[in-house]
């Protein structure tokens, strides 16, 4: 029963969002001249990068992570800044997919620097520290020469990226599927140091539901969230929802401590401890998703 009204909300929900693109659709069309500056306003400011001056795109997409984890190897990074991702999609006709539209300002996948634990020599705060003198520990870490940054960035280009709308709302299958790769940061490491790449991304497939991944990872669950339904259905949030993946792998890094990277590669795959097979490696990415109709995000300017 559950499922079932789940699903009709879902349907309602589609169809609404249709309904308000097809009575407001003629403002929706940017002329050149405005094409790349949005101010949407109230509760569609979020999607001030929707890709508006792209006349095919219906939807305005908006995801924001704000907690979770992203464990590669050996090291597991806490997500304690909000990474969001932002774009446009256009339906694929008869179908449950989209394509992905890269954000207005080019800036699809946010470049969200975050610290990996113990920076490059994995050294952790003693065990007899309380919380406050442990969090200066790590402080010290972080800002000093083993301090060790992590960026997960876009591997191709956002059309490249997946959303299946009703495997995310129905906690079935994958919902979104995500092609990235891993910049790792400090001085010693350089500024081209990476764990994937364009020509071998690390491939998550994120879904709401559980995963199947191969040991020793064991299966966990994600969550699709709080439905909300706002502006007479022309704009839907998830709050509180959970993509996770466990079942992909990551190959070994290149680029590090460039020109010495024949070197200094070999040394960070032994830190990190990869390239890591599938079932050593987890995503789990908690936060919200806003899903509006590009044409009322256009008409609320």
């Amino acid at each position: 029963m559950f499922t079932s009204n789940i699903k009709c909300i879902a349907a309602i929900c589609r169809h609404a969002l249709a309904v308000v693109a097809a009575l407001i659709v003629p403002l929706a069309v940017a002329s050149p001249a405005l094409a790349t500056e949005h101010h949407p306003t109230g509760n569609f400011a979020p999607f001030a990068q929707c890709p508006l001056s792209n006349p095919s795109v219906s939807q305005c997409i908006v995801a924001s992570t704000t907690s979770g984890e992203f464990k590669v190897g050996k090291k597991t990074v806490p997500i304690n800044k909000t990474i969001t991702l932002q774009g446009g999609t256009i339906p694929i006709r008869e179908s449950n997919e989209v394509t992905f539209v890269a954000a207005e300002n080019g800036e699809t996948l946010s470049k969200t620097a975050l610290y990996v634990p113990g920076g490059l020599l994995g050294i952790k705060p003693p065990g007899y520290l309380n919380k406050e003198q442990k969090e200066k520990f790590e402080e010290m870490i972080n800002k000093g020469l083993t301090g060790v940054t992590e960026t997960t960035e876009l591997a191709k280009p956002a059309s490249a990226i997946k959303l299946n709308t009703d495997n995310l709302i129905f906690e079935t299958g994958v919902a979104l599927q995500l092609p990235v790769k891993v910049k790792l940061s400090n001085v010693f490491l350089g500024s081209s140091c990476y764990v994937g790449s364009e020509a071998s991304p690390i491939i998550l497939n994120l879904t709401t539901g559980t995963t199947s991944p191969p040991e020793p990872n064991k299966p966990i669950k994600g969550s699709a969230g709080a439905l909300e339904i706002l502006e007479e259905g022309a704009l839907l949030r998830l709050i509180g929802g959970s993509l996770v993946d466990n079942a992909f792998s990551a190959p070994e890094a290149t680029g590090c401590g460039a020109p010495f990277s024949a070197l200094v590669d070999k040394l960070v795959d032994s830190v990190f401890g990869v390239p890591a097979a599938a079932g050593l490696n987890t995503a789990i990415l908690t936060g919200k998703l806003e899903d509006a109709a590009a044409a009322a995000v256009k008409a609320s300017e």
